[in-house]
């Protein structure tokens, strides 16, 4: 039943992946050893999406762990889920990347990618119907960036019509994890450009904002972070694990979502979130969700909205909602903003309804938003990547594993294209192309050019 196989590479996209499956877990009434313990049959309708029924009524997650050392995958073996994971899709090398993009793609990568891809094998055979695949990575790291991106691209080409969503925590504006972030991002970015199909943004300041401002969180844990990222990831496959009035999935979604192939980084969101203190003074409307979904400081990568236009937006709400009400509210948000709306794509909302909402709420809704203002994240990449390869900075231990150079130069001019692109649909409006028409030129009979009447 359109099943999903879900892969988490290197220590951040294992620690996030770790709290998804801590969530979804929940959500279908499963304990930390993957016994269903519920009492709603809709949780086990259609658990399959995500899970393997093993022997004695146990659910084991369709998850490949992979690191290029042993400290992260360690940490989930000794964690509370650790028997809720298959053993032999834990996959670990023992020296680690390095925060070189370079060692997870081509030396380091490139050894475990074989043992790698046997799991992945395995686990889509045992698919009725697979629907994608779905990956959890950092793009400022090396093996999640690098090895990541060599995961990706294997997978495409061994199943070329299934889909790619990436979950992808891109680098922060102010805080930076590693010197060479800049070059593991950007080499990253090339790939997802032509080898994924949906890549969700989500960078770690904005978390940390949402975190402190909104939830009034003093000093947040990645825990924390993590924790507000997994209820994005179980909104956006929400439809295809439970009922309701409109449903969706991973191809509906990009059909919907991505009017030019390359355009495919989405910023996301979730709703409601208030702080724990005045959480029982308010009570959550379906304007509260919409109001909330777009609002500026809702957003988990750090990117205004407001600096650019809305190409495409889904709206996954969760719960005993008025159909009515949410389009009525998603109307009245079109008709106020309609500027922060490119005009030439009239009806560019899409809607899904789930009855069921998430644990602990009664009502839920999950933002996607195609953005062009999301460039600003790529050029601020892209400014910092220049400065350094403009002085061939740090390149030796990336050309020492084999990279070239030209490879380099490839991705900052397909990150430089990328950037001009959402530009250029930025600015478009709905009678530039009318203007062409009106002033095309027709050859006649004497091999005179000239406008056609």
């Amino acid at each position: 039943m359109r099943e999903i196989v879900h892969l988490q590479t290197g220590q951040c996209g294992n620690q996030l992946g770790q709290k998804f499956w801590e969530t979804i877990s929940q959500e279908h009434g499963l304990d930390a050893k993957g016994h269903y313990e519920g009492n709603d049959p809709l949780q086990l309708q259609k658990i399959d999406v995500y899970y393997n029924e093993a022997q004695g009524g146990k659910y084991v997650p369709r998850a490949v762990c992979v690191d290029l050392e042993p400290g992260s995958i360690d940490a989930i073996r000794s964690s509370s889920h650790s028997a809720l994971f298959r053993p032999d899709n834990m996959i670990h090398g023992s020296t680690g990347a390095g925060n070189n993009w370079a060692t997870g793609y081509y030396t380091e990568g490139a050894e475990l990618i074989d043992e790698i891809m046997d799991v992945v094998r395995k686990e889509a055979e045992g698919c009725d119907s697979l629907q994608g695949f779905q990956i959890t990575h950092s793009l400022g790291g090396g093996t999640g960036s690098g090895l990541g991106s060599l995961l990706i691209q294997k997978i495409r080409e061994e199943y070329p019509d299934r889909m790619m969503a990436t979950f992808s925590v891109v680098p922060s504006p102010r805080v930076s994890e590693t010197v060479v972030e800049p070059y593991n991002a950007t080499l990253s970015v090339h790939h997802l450009v032509e080898n994924s199909d949906q890549t969700f943004c989500i960078d770690n300041e904005a978390l940390y904002n949402i975190c402190q401002n909104t939830l009034k969180f003093t000093s947040p844990t990645y825990e924390d972070l993590n924790r507000l990222v997994t209820t994005v990831m179980s909104g956006v496959t929400t439809s295809l694990r439970f009922p309701g009035q409109l449903n969706s999935d991973l191809r509906k979604m990009a059909v919907n979502l991505i009017p030019f192939p390359r355009l495919h980084f989405f910023m996301v969101g979730f709703a409601p979130l208030t702080a724990m203190a005045s959480k029982n003074f308010r009570h959550v409307t379906v304007n509260d969700l919409t109001q909330q979904l777009f609002h500026p400081t809702n957003m988990m990568a750090a990117a205004d909205p407001s600096t650019g236009r809305y190409l495409t937006v889904a709206c996954l709400f969760r719960g005993k909602v008025s159909m009515r009400d949410v389009e009525q509210q998603l109307h009245n948000i079109r008709d106020r903003s309609s500027s922060q709306f490119v005009e030439w794509i009239p009806n560019n909302m899409q809607t899904v309804y789930c009855n069921i909402p998430p644990a602990g709420m009664e009502l839920a809704s999950t933002f996607i938003g195609n953005n062009t203002a999301i460039q600003s994240l790529f050029r601020r990449v892209q400014e910092q990547f220049s400065a350094m390869f403009r002085r061939k900075a740090f390149l030796h231990w990336y050309t020492d594993e084999g990279m070239d150079e030209m490879e380099f130069s490839e991705a900052e001019s397909n990150m430089n294209d990328l950037i001009c692109e959402y530009q250029q649909y930025q600015d478009a409006t709905i009678d530039d192309d009318i203007y062409e028409e009106d002033h095309e030129l027709a050859v006649d009979d004497e091999g005179v050019y000239g406008p056609e009447e």
